[in-house]
């Protein structure tokens, strides 16, 4: 069980980042990128700004806390067959919330969390109160799923499995 001083901590995080920022709608330019940008400068561009895939940046972190796939995938909730099938599939996008799990089970800091979600084409939103939860608990370097999981349901929000 949560106790109540971080509860209303949690509730305050949440409530200072929630309304954070505003960003202005940008209106779209009225030409054909596609006639503008020759294929060979498109592919260029590709190649310069292309990161490592979800799966490498994953292992790396693995290899880099220099712990075993099966205890990271326990302690993110998730069975054997879906870590297989994220280790050995091209180009498999987990869903965010198994990407939030292994986060916490690798006990990732803020900007590792970030670099491991981008890679996986997520973010964290400072609008989003499921996001906010998850980023209190890792800035206050709490990893522990069952409590993650304890906070989303105080809030009534879809917890990670």
């Amino acid at each position: 069980m949560l106790d109540q001083k971080l509860l209303q901590e949690l509730e305050s995080y949440i409530d200072l980042h929630i309304n954070l920022m505003e960003f202005p709608l940008q209106k779209s330019a009225d030409f054909n990128l596609y006639e503008e940008l020759h294929s060979t400068e498109l592919e260029t561009f590709i190649q310069q700004k292309r990161q490592p895939s979800f799966k490498e940046v994953l292992l790396r972190y693995i290899d880099d806390k220099n712990v075993s796939d099966a205890e990271i995938y326990t302690r993110a909730g998730i069975d054997r067959r879906h870590f297989s099938k994220i280790r050995s599939t091209p180009n498999y996008k987990p869903k965010k919330s198994t990407v939030a799990a292994l986060c916490l089970a690798l006990e990732l800091n803020a900007d590792d969390t970030d670099t491991l979600l981008n890679a996986a084409g997520y973010s964290l939103s400072d609008s989003d109160t499921s996001d906010l939860i998850l980023q209190f608990f890792i800035d206050k370097e709490m990893y522990n799923l069952h409590d993650v999981n304890l906070a989303l349901d105080h809030f009534s929000l879809k917890t990670i499995p």
